[in-house]
């Protein structure tokens, strides 16, 4: 009879660490997320550049004030400019996809095509939400 406790004792431990094993990993899984997502959002945010840069650099190279203030037109401008590359790639990967969905088009059926529209509105619609109005590539200040 010890012997029967003892064993539904051992299953009961084994079946606890087991769950406190899954739980652990669950719960690591949920906040490495969310830390990769902040992160990823933060570090993709391309109005924040500049400041980003500037911070970087001030922590660093220990920049002073007065160092900061001096580079900061520099920087400024350096991000402007990396805002402008950012426009027209997405200016030049949405006209790239539209081309190559244009040609596809010739070979698919009208039931293809349609479902094709819908990915394109989906992509459309999700870009629309996810970037700031001035980096999508549907956007005016990103047509030529």
């Amino acid at each position: 009879m010890s012997f029967k406790m003892n064993r539904a004792l051992q299953w009961k431990l084994i079946a606890g660490f087991l769950l406190v094993f899954v739980a652990g990993g669950i719960s690591g899984a949920f906040v490495g997320g969310l830390y990769a997502r902040h992160h990823f959002f933060q570090l993709h945010h391309p109005q924040l550049i500049g400041a980003r840069m500037k911070e970087r650099l001030r922590t660093e190279l220990n920049l002073t004030p007065e160092q900061v203030a001096k580079i900061s037109p520099i920087i400024d401008k350096t991000a402007d400019q990396l805002r402008e590359i950012r426009r027209d790639t997405a200016r030049r990967v949405h006209e790239t996809m539209a081309g190559a969905h244009r040609q596809m088009a010739a070979n698919l059926t009208d039931e293809q095509r349609q479902k094709l529209q819908q990915l394109e509105e989906r992509h459309r619609r999700w870009h629309h939400h996810r970037l700031p109005h001035e980096f999508s590539a549907e956007s005016p200040s990103a047509t030529p």
